[in-house]
């Protein structure tokens, strides 16, 4: 493979792990994950079977009875922002 070509897709690659490096920490005044998840489930969400930071909110994939949801969660309050069906 030409030099340049390596370059370009090196370049690609650094690009599109950008927005993940930029999520790796909470903003500052976060409450604890486990908080958070806390509250999640005595709303009646669980089990919580998955969490990833999403531009600086968290991303929480959890049943509520027999449905799967997907929900967006600020990480400072806990007031859930969306509450969407999973459809994966």
């Amino acid at each position: 493979m030409p030099p340049i070509k390596r370059l370009l897709l090196a370049a690609i690659a650094v690009s599109a792990l950008q927005p993940a490096l930029a999520d790796e920490k909470p903003p500052p005044g976060a409450m604890a994950l486990s908080t958070v998840l806390t509250k999640l489930e005595q709303l009646g969400y669980t089990p919580i079977i998955a969490v990833t930071l999403e531009n600086g909110h968290w991303e929480v994939e959890a049943y509520k009875g027999s449905e799967k949801r997907e929900l967006e969660v600020n990480p400072n309050t806990a007031e859930i922002l969306t509450d969407e069906p999973d459809d994966d």
